[in-house]
Formats: C-alpha cells, structure tokens, sequence
C-alpha cells in the first residue's frame, strides 16, 4: 500500500516561493506579476504540509466556489498534486449536507475547498493552515474571520497564505501589508521555471511576456511588473468594492427584472442579467462574459439563466432586453432566444453620468447599483491566459479616461475603447431606467 511518506513530488521553488516554503509568518501575501508561480508555490506548501504531517487540516479558498473549480482545484490537481492522487495517497471527496468538499490524505491530513459565497460550513471547523487565492477578491472581514479559524495546533505554527495580482496601492490587501499584519513577498517571472529556466527565457516565457506588453495603463503595471498602481483618470471614481460589491440579494415578487446585451465574438459578447428592487436600486445578479461563441451559444447560456429545464421560467422574465444596435446579431438572438430587444441608449456622456450617480451613496447608506460578487457565470480560459478582465467588476477598476496629446489635463472626455464591453451593458441598462423618455441635461 503507497503512503504518503513513499510519495514523490518533483518541485523546485524559487524567489518569493522559496521564501514563502521557508517562512512560519502567521500571514504571507505572494504578490507579484501574472503568470509568476504564486498559487502553485503556495499549493505545494500546504501540499507539502499534509503529506509530511498526519492530521494536518488546511482550507483552500477564492471568493466564489465557481471560480475556485475553474482555476485554483485545477492547478492542484495538474502541477501539484498530480503524482498523490494517481498513487492514491489523496482523493477527492464531494462533500455531503454535513461535510464541505476535500481532499482527504492517507495520513488522515485533508484541505478542504470551497468558495466564501458558501463560508458557513466551511468556517465551522479550526485548520493550520489557509490558502485564499486571488486575494484582491475577498475582503478584510473575510481574511480576519479565517484567522480567527487558524488554530488547530497539529503543526508548529499556524498560518495564512494569500496569492494575489496587484490593484490600487488603497487596497486593504496593500494596507495590511504596510501596516505590518502580513509579510509580502514580491513574485517575478524568472521564479517561474516555465517562463525562465538556465538563465534564459525559455520560447513560452517568451510568447507570454509579449502577450502582457501588449496590455496598457494600470494594468500593464501590475500585470506585467507586479507593481501596486492605481489606474489615472477613472471613469468610475465612486466605485468601492467594499460598497458595491455584494453577495446575492433575496429576490421577492416585488422586484422587476431585466437584461443588457455588448455583441462581440473576437471581443466578449455580455449579457448582463439585472434586478431592481422596490426602491429602484439595480443589481447586477449574472453575467455572461466570453469570446469566440456564436450568438445562438449564447442564446442557449442566457435561456438556461431565464429557464428551468423544464421550460418554466426560473422566477419573472425580463420585463425589457436592451441590445447594441447590431441588427442581425439582435435577430439571431431573439429567434434562439424566443424574446425580444430594444436598441440600447448608447449616447455615452450622459449614460456614465447616469452611472456615476447611481455609484454614489444615498442619504439612506445605499448606493443605487450593486454587481453581485458572484455574478459571472463562466470564466473564459482566452481572456484568463492573456490577463484580460472578466466582467463588470473586472472591468470597472480599469475603466480610464482617454488621453488627448498636448490637450490640457491630458484627458478627453470620453472613455477609453479598450476592455469596456461590460462598462458599455452596464452603461445601457442604467441609460433605459433613468435617460430614456427623460429630459436629458447637458453639463457645460
């Protein structure tokens, strides 16, 4: 019989992962550049961990349980603990009503997995150690309450590990590093031994790193350096994830739905599916984010989101579906779809003001436009490998003024076209309920 102690992993860290291997601090955050090692080094520490160690218990987290099986288990189960589970010495477990999903270890160590829109039961238990992938995602109450859960004393020490790409330097994530309460370790791409190996960029690294120069403002900073910047000229100054960014409203029969269409193939089609509840706040409940689909695809994807198998509606349909003006992509989407569009508003000045004062809180505490933290539907493996944003709450914190050469302040006063294909369906649907039929101003 293989136990854990026969295993073989094949694994040689470097930079901040060797650091990370080494370190016993009760909270590390791998920063760093995309594509530069950080969650695979920080998967095999706890990997490492529960072979080495019987009883050992760890979690593995992201902000949502889909975009944790969609990036995060994968890369546990290709690059690190490959070998374990084809020799049996780990297996997955479902999970039941009783027990979150795991990977239990022959030793009788586990880590068990899951995202935090589903925390309850996966927070009801002590561990050793913790692992919150993309970090930037989760917020501080969330990272505070899995410390509270670091203590199960089978190892020396009890620790949390976080991997993130960077964002704005007003992030908590940076604040909580300045401020002493966790050590950052800055990851590069020559830590990556698929990027960088014998001192010379290996052919991939090559075609990767050309990939990230072609990304511009902000997000060529973070994701092609790794540094902590924040975008200039926000179109969206008033966003603040910690206000905007919510888990899933209890939806009544008194709130009205409705839908946002950005066609695109080479560029992501969008369909954003919206709820607006009594007092007239929107929210941004799913989303439909991906590119190289037919419009018919498409149209199967939204009537699953609208539909029961069965047919029957899942709740209330849109009561208005607002398209981008492409005649014939509208006319293939109402005839798989079976409903109809209305062209979009698509004056662009007086839609982002729109917006922007929705995003600005009201006397009763409240913005009037939320995006639900799980809203995206499927994450689109294209755009992850180029480091392209996914969806509204992507885009939102990329989302920049154009710049006007030799024009004073630099910036013109339109948006840049560039990833703003949820911007252009969020900027519809707040168009349709507060510009059309209107009296529209126009600011001097």
């Amino acid at each position: 019989m293989t136990t854990a102690a026969d295993t073989v992993v094949r694994y040689e860290p470097r930079g901040a992962a060797l650091e990370a291997m080494r370190s016993k601090d009760p909270e590390i955050l791998l920063s760093g550049a995309a594509g530069t090692g950080k969650s695979v080094g920080a998967l095999h520490k706890i990997h490492f961990a529960c072979l080495s160690k019987p009883k050992v218990r760890a979690l593995v987290v992201r902000k949502t349980l889909a975009s944790l099986t969609a990036s995060t288990l994968v890369t546990f189960r290709e690059k690190v603990a490959k070998e374990a589970l084809e020799a049996g010495v780990v297996r997955f477990y479902g999970g039941s009503a009783q027990e979150p999903a795991s990977y239990k270890y022959a030793n009788g160590s586990v880590i068990v997995v899951g995202g935090l829109d589903r925390a309850s039961r996966l927070l009801s238990t002590e561990f050793d150690l913790a692992f919150v992938d993309e970090a930037i995602e989760v917020t501080d109450e969330d990272l505070d309450t899995i410390v509270s859960r670091l203590r199960n004393g089978v190892l020396s020490y009890q620790q949390l590990l976080m991997a993130t790409n960077p964002g704005p330097p007003s992030h908590h994530l940076k604040q909580r590093a300045d401020a002493g309460r966790c050590r950052m370790l800055y990851s590069k791409h020559e830590d990556n031994p698929r990027l960088y190996s014998g001192g010379e960029w290996t052919e991939y690294g090559l075609a990767y790193l050309a990939r990230l120069d072609t990304l511009t403002g902000a997000r060529y900073h973070r994701m092609r350096w790794g540094k902590w910047v924040a975008a200039e000229g926000l179109v969206y100054e008033g966003w603040d994830e910690s206000v905007h960014l919510v888990d899933r409203p209890t939806v009544t029969a008194a709130w009205q739905r409705w839908g946002s269409i950005d066609f695109g193939f080479t560029a992501p089609f969008v369909y954003q599916d919206w709820w607006e509840d009594p007092d007239g706040r929107l929210y941004l409940a799913n989303e439909v984010y991906f590119t190289r689909r037919l419009v018919e695809d498409h149209a199967k994807t939204i009537r699953d989101l609208l539909y029961w198998p069965s047919g029957q509606p899942r709740g209330q349909l849109p009561r208005a579906i607002y398209a981008d003006h492409d005649a014939e992509d509208r006319a293939t989407l109402q005839r798989h779809l079976g409903l109809s569009t209305k062209p979009a508003h698509k004056s662009v000045s007086d839609g982002i003001q729109a917006v922007q004062s929705r995003l600005r809180v009201q006397a009763d505490g409240k913005p009037r436009l939320f995006i639900c933290r799980d809203a995206l539907v499927e994450r689109d493996p294209e755009l992850e490998a180029r480091s392209l944003p996914m969806g509204a709450a992507e885009e939102i914190t990329g989302y920049v003024w154009a710049v006007r050469p030799g024009h004073k302040g630099g910036l013109k006063e339109e948006p840049l076209k560039e990833n703003d294909h949820a911007m252009d369906a969020l900027r519809y649907m707040v168009a349709a309920r507060d510009l059309v039929g209107r009296t529209k101003l126009r600011w001097m």
